[in-house]
């Protein structure tokens, strides 16, 4: 399925409720896909009223179960974390922002340029790449305009993006502790507190959300390599 992949986070827009199940359009492109929600997914215990989590219309987060060959998408809406919801909704708010500037500009040639960027990849990605290289904007709108539409962006005050996870680090090592120190000590920009035996949040503070979620990313991915070579046992919590 054209840029999604299992385990992803994706805005959703409830279509319909029909018996137990609720049926959601996510967008792709320039389209827009169904996906489906049983209702086991949709909150932990028993639900007595299914339109107390979904309503028609309504836009809600969820999480990518599985993919299928025939392309039915299974999502889940329980599985979302109120972190991972949160960091969703500040990405489409700051697209909303992106589509706000580029209508100011652009007028009725909004569309048509929106096409023509989200071919390549999503709105947020691509006007982090135009700040600092606008070769790509200038093809798309026209130097004057790309110009006119960076001016506003570098002008706009940029919240930072937060993104933190929790995991654990675990060692019977009796200079495990000493290790912990060694693998956390030569992080830069990144904050770790200790929050109990063998567990702790880390936290990247950045311009952008993805920003600071690769680097988050490429973080756990060092921690879980070394973690191996010492025989820690290792696990990502959130």
């Amino acid at each position: 399925m054209e840029n999604l992949e299992e385990g992803d986070l994706v805005l959703c827009t409830v279509e319909k409720i029909v018996g137990t199940g609720v049926f959601v359009k996510i967008p792709v492109g320039n389209k827009e896909i169904e996906g489906n929600i049983v209702l086991s997914e949709i909150a932990p215990g028993r639900i007595r009223n299914l339109r107390d989590y979904v309503v028609p219309k309504k836009k809600i987060v969820c999480k990518i179960l599985r993919i299928s060959q025939n392309g039915n998408i299974d999502l889940s809406l329980r599985r979302v974390t109120p972190k991972e919801k949160k960091e969703v909704l500040e990405k489409e708010k700051q697209e909303k922002s992106y589509r706000s500037v580029l209508k100011s500009i652009l007028g009725e040639k909004l569309e048509e340029a929106i096409k023509k960027i989200i071919e390549k990849e999503d709105l947020l990605s691509f006007f982090e790449k135009a700040k600092e290289n606008s070769k790509e904007l200038d093809t798309i709108v026209g130097k004057k305009d790309s110009e006119r539409i960076l001016e506003i962006l570098n002008d706009q005050k940029q919240k930072k993006s937060i993104v933190k996870k929790e995991i654990s680090l675990k060692s019977i090592s009796p200079n495990g502790l000493e290790i912990i120190k060694n693998i956390f000590k030569d992080l830069k920009d990144i904050k770790v507190k200790y929050i109990s035996a063998g567990n702790y949040s880390i936290e990247k503070e950045a311009d952008n959300l993805k920003e600071a979620d690769n680097t988050l990313k490429e973080l756990i991915s060092k921690i879980e390599e070394q973690s191996k070579k010492d025989n820690f046992s290792f696990a990502v919590k959130n």
